[in-house]
């Protein structure tokens, strides 16, 4: 059985209503399930092993400066002196990965490329309509079944959509769902992968300004990149450039995102989904990143697939 949306017990989660989706085209037979629930676990786990990392290392520390010691001062007992020295020692001289680098190795899997394009009638009867690539953006999978969400100005007006999942795998995807005034859309997926992974979403009611936070996306198209910052402000209001649209209760951040970002989800140092970006301050103009970008709350975001998660 497939598995819902996850969300982090860090908020005060809900159990989501059962929610009708599209289903894909494709649906993996057995195997297929098996292997993607394995690969789903192995994937949650990986968080737990960093973690472990840590101690592990301190505790092999520990043990070896007790060897040393036993060894040249024969029954003399360690001290908490030497269990210090030992810690410190290792912390100097070992190379831990860093918290941005566990963040992006737990998203990577549900982070999707979204490209819109449209057709070229060159009008001559008998051939096909070329397609001309119009749109560039990001979308994080939100649900194994391949629900996604973007940014609606990345694949509106477009007349094919095409996904590109972190295993390579390319597909097309329908316009299921839309939130226009928070420039959101839902996407289903046509085929997904046998092992694909959703994002986990968290809560943003303990987001603070001064919390780490990291953005992935395809900025100009190059990617997955990945951008690490911190939130910057909460319930900020954006207006587009044009003065078309205000959007409301934005979450501010600093990590760079660039056209192609959008879409793209706002993750916390523990690799879970707060937001979705959607905007970046542009005074000057030119479409590059000034410091100041907007994300969609997840909370927001999920409405609009129809799973208000907490």
């Amino acid at each position: 059985m497939r598995r819902s949306a996850l969300y982090s017990s860090s908020g005060k989660p809900k159990i989501p209503e059962q929610e009708k989706q599209v289903e894909p085209e494709v649906t993996p037979g057995t195997d297929g399930r098996r292997k993607r629930l394995q690969n789903a676990l192995h994937q949650r786990l990986r968080l737990h092993q960093f973690k472990l990392l840590w101690s592990a290392l301190l505790l092999l520390a520990v043990l070896l400066a007790a060897s040393l010691y036993a060894a040249k001062t024969g029954d003399r007992k360690i001290t908490q002196q030497d269990i210090n020295a030992a810690v410190l020692k290792t912390l100097e001289t070992t190379q831990l990965p860093s918290a941005a680098a566990k963040a992006y190795e737990t998203i990577l899997p549900s982070v999707v490329q979204v490209m819109g394009y449209s057709k070229k009638n060159d009008g001559k009867e008998g051939k096909n309509d070329e397609e001309a690539e119009r749109s560039v953006g990001t979308g994080v999978v939100i649900v194994d079944k391949g629900i996604i969400l973007t940014n609606l100005h990345v694949v509106q007006g477009a007349d094919i959509i095409h996904i590109t999942f972190s295993d390579g795998m390319t597909t097309t995807a329908s316009i299921t769902g839309a939130q226009p005034e928070n420039d959101l859309a839902v996407l289903q997926a046509h085929k997904i992968p046998d092992d694909m992974i959703a994002a986990t979403m968290r809560s943003t009611a303990d987001l603070r300004p001064g919390d780490q936070v990291m953005a992935v996306g395809f900025p100009f198209g190059i990617g997955p990149s990945a951008s690490s910052g911190i939130v910057s402000g909460l319930k900020r209001t954006f207006r587009s450039p044009e003065g078309r649209q205000e959007m409301r209760n934005l979450i501010q951040f600093d990590a760079a995102a660039n056209p192609g970002n959008s879409g793209g989800p706002l993750v916390t140092m523990d690799g879970e989904v707060v937001g979705i970006v959607t905007a970046i301050y542009n005074p000057n103009q030119q479409r590059t990143f000034v410091g100041i970008g907007f994300a969609v709350p997840i909370e927001n975001a999920a409405a609009a697939a129809g799973m208000p998660p907490f």
